[in-house]
């Protein structure tokens, strides 16, 4: 069957449309790459290390103006700063004037080593660092290294094991955040139904939960389908070089509708 030349035409013309779609959004991937490259490159740059070996480890950081020393332990998860942790600083402090810490009553759960905390002390919140009590230890030192006599509010630490004795370590009548803060509390553990559980106890109506994630095992990537049966998510940033995705959550009817994209 032979085409008319009108027929020619508009096959021509559909395919080139056809074409100039992909280049665009070949073009559009490339241009986020470099993006994400280069902002992923200006987080590390973030972090220092001692330049003498001493007795023990430890890892510097530059955040909210502050030069930030912390202790690790390499036979512990949860004594170590994971990349999770500076792309939620790195968003705290570069998104300060939309996310205002100032004044806010602040939880983190999985502190770690503590230096989200910080950095939300030093961004000026009433800031709760909470772990497992074999991490205290460790997270209350680097918590007073850091904060003593440079927040507006001296950061408490405190135990929260997920899921056990909430009501009675954190009773819903007098406890009341603003923001929640979360980074890399989703990896191979058998406690995530406990996880949900705390992050439903702790949340009000009108709590923010920012929430950085690296992306590792299907399992613990269900997690997020499971959180979403609970509350609205929303992602503020993406970071496809490190497996990384910063979440905006609140209850299930409560976010308000605001422009996707938040400079990071």
């Amino acid at each position: 069957m032979r085409l008319s030349s009108l027929e020619s035409l508009v096959i021509l013309k559909d395919i080139k449309q056809k074409i100039e779609e992909c280049l665009l959004q070949c073009e559009g991937k490339l241009v986020w790459e470099k993006e994400d490259e280069e902002i992923v490159a200006e987080i590390m740059r973030r972090r220092f290390f001692p330049a003498l070996i001493t007795h023990k480890a430890w890892e510097g950081f530059h955040f909210a103006g502050h030069e930030i020393r912390i202790t690790e332990a390499t036979d512990c998860y949860g004594a170590v700063v994971w990349p999770s942790a500076l792309v939620l600083c790195y968003f705290l402090e570069t998104n300060s004037k939309q996310y205002n810490l100032v004044d806010k009553n602040v939880i983190e759960i999985g502190a770690g080593t503590g230096l989200v905390s910080i950095v939300a002390g030093l961004l000026g919140a009433l800031v709760t660092a909470t772990d497992l009590p074999e991490l205290l230890g460790n997270l209350h030192h680097n918590v007073l290294q850091n904060t003593k006599l440079k927040c507006k509010h001296q950061p408490c630490v405190k135990e929260l094991s997920w899921g056990i004795d909430l009501e009675k370590n954190f009773p819903k009548s007098s406890c009341h955040f603003d923001y929640i803060l979360a980074a890399d509390v989703v990896y191979h553990h058998p406690f995530l139904d406990e996880l949900l559980l705390t992050f439903d106890h702790l949340c009000r109506n009108d709590t923010v939960i920012l929430w950085a994630m690296k992306f590792r095992l299907e399992k613990e990537n269900q997690f997020v389908g499971r959180f979403q049966t609970l509350f609205d998510l929303e992602v503020i940033s993406d970071f496809p070089s490190l497996n990384i995705t910063l979440y905006k959550a609140m209850r299930k009817g409560r976010m308000k509708a605001r422009p996707s994209k938040v400079t990071v």
